[in-house]
């Protein structure tokens, strides 16, 4: 989050900021924003609510404080409906000068489990507020708290090699694993992440990034970024394999095109596509791709990252390494759509 921050202050102003002085400013806005929630708390609740509110800020994190849809989210499941404050705009002092036309943020879900009343100023241009949203009561849990639009949820994802031992075992290594999450309705909505500070790590050209935000829909995108772990020991064998499996679930019964391209410095360098098909299992349909193999491609960058001789100029390469996943749901404009940066361990 503090680098997505550091990064956007560098498109906007050209000055370069640290993720500790990010980090170092976050801090001291969330103590300036809760005196100023507590100043108006005295004044819009009883002892009780206000009790309540500040006992929940208490649990939040310096981010959660100064981010709008956190903690509207917060004080909505304290049972406080009306914000303590004018609305989420406050938080961005208006909309900014000779800024028209910006793109929503990537938002998980375009619908939250309570209703705001919106009143104040504009919101800043290509931040979307939760004024005004309500989701339907049995919406499940990881609706908007995890990797999972409407329609699909992802269940898990993993990168790895296989070595093997002898003629029936091998050691698996995962390079990347996203598991399963099972959140509650307390747990926080995920972050949102204004989507123009990441257009040029990926492709601009047909079928790019933007292109594909600018169909829609806008709650089915999501910005992944995780660790990668190369502590093993790489030999170019033939017996060993490179794969990935992933496994989605649906209500729905559908075949989905996926389509993987994997990018340098905004640039493709290659895609790879394939169909996943539903199988009915446990009330719900559920699609896999299991051991698919990784593309050479991967496999020599695997290998040419694991002999750079020092740890930084690994995770420098993979600062401007990404991978663009677009998930086609029977060929229909609906596909989900999730972008990947990873970085070295």
């Amino acid at each position: 989050r503090n680098e997505l921050i550091a990064r956007y202050i560098k498109l906007r102003t050209g000055k370069t900021r640290t993720r500790k002085q990010v980090s170092s400013h976050i801090q001291v806005l969330a103590r300036r924003k809760a005196r100023e929630i507590q100043v108006k708390l005295k004044v819009r609740y009883d002892q009780a609510a206000k009790d309540k509110a500040l006992q929940s800020m208490a649990t939040m994190s310096s981010a959660q404080i100064i981010s709008p849809t956190a903690f509207q989210n917060k004080m909505a499941l304290q049972g406080l409906s009306r914000p303590a404050y004018p609305t989420a705009g406050g938080f961005w002092h208006g909309t900014i000068p000779a800024q028209t036309g910006g793109h929503e943020d990537i938002k998980p879900f375009s619908q939250q489990s309570y209703a705001m009343q919106a009143s104040g100023p504009t919101p800043i241009t290509g931040y979307e507020s939760t004024a005004g949203l309500s989701m339907s009561p049995g919406a499940p849990p990881w609706q908007g708290r995890s990797i999972a639009s409407s329609k699909l949820r992802m269940l898990e994802f993993s990168a790895f090699l296989e070595q093997p031992q002898d003629s029936e075992t091998f050691n698996k290594h995962l390079f990347v694993h996203i598991g399963q999450s099972n959140p509650s309705y307390s747990d926080a909505y995920l972050e949102s992440v204004d989507i123009r500070q990441i257009y040029d790590k990926f492709p601009e050209k047909k079928g790019g990034l933007k292109e594909l935000f600018d169909k829609g829909p806008h709650n089915a995108f999501f910005l992944v970024k995780f660790w990668a772990d190369l502590s093993v020991n790489l030999q170019d064998d033939n017996s060993f394999f490179y794969g990935v499996s992933s496994q989605y679930e649906s209500s729905e019964s559908m075949n989905i095109t996926s389509s993987t391209k994997v990018c340098s410095f905004g640039k493709q360098v290659v895609e790879k596509v394939e169909t996943e098909y539903a199988r009915f299992e446990n009330g719900r349909y559920v699609f896999r791709i299991h051991r698919s193999p990784l593309c050479e491609y991967m496999i020599n960058f695997i290998h040419k990252l694991k002999h750079l001789p020092e740890k930084y100029m690994m995770n420098s390469v993979l600062e401007n390494f990404t991978i663009l996943q677009d998930k086609d749901l029977d060929g229909v404009n609906s596909q989900r759509e999730e972008e990947e940066e990873e970085e070295e361990e």
